[in-house]
């Protein structure tokens, strides 16, 4: 096992990649973060079982904000229920 168990590897973000929505042309504000990095946030406060908001910014996975509204839009488009455990599995296993 990664001694970074939230870093997203090729064969897990081929997997998750198709199901995100792609972020329209013209969105209000900055860039937003990029959605892998974004993912690997989700996952680094979950293993470390932290606070989103300290979400350390210097690793480059946008603010625990960014990544909780983020969350949010994933969740209300389906998502994670369209990622099944046995494709996860196959994922993890390979």
């Amino acid at each position: 096992m990664s001694t970074r168990p939230w870093i997203v590897d090729d064969a897990l973000w081929e997997l998750i990649k198709p199901l995100l929505l792609p972020w329209p042309e013209r969105s209000p504000g900055h860039r937003p973060v990029n959605d892998r990095l974004c993912l690997q946030g989700i996952f680094y406060v979950l293993v470390n079982d932290i606070a989103w908001q300290l979400l350390p910014l210097e690793l480059g996975f946008g603010s625990g904000q960014t990544w909780c509204l983020r969350l949010d839009r994933w969740e209300q488009a389906g998502v994670f229920r369209r990622l099944t455990p046995s494709s996860a599995r196959a994922c993890v296993m390979s």
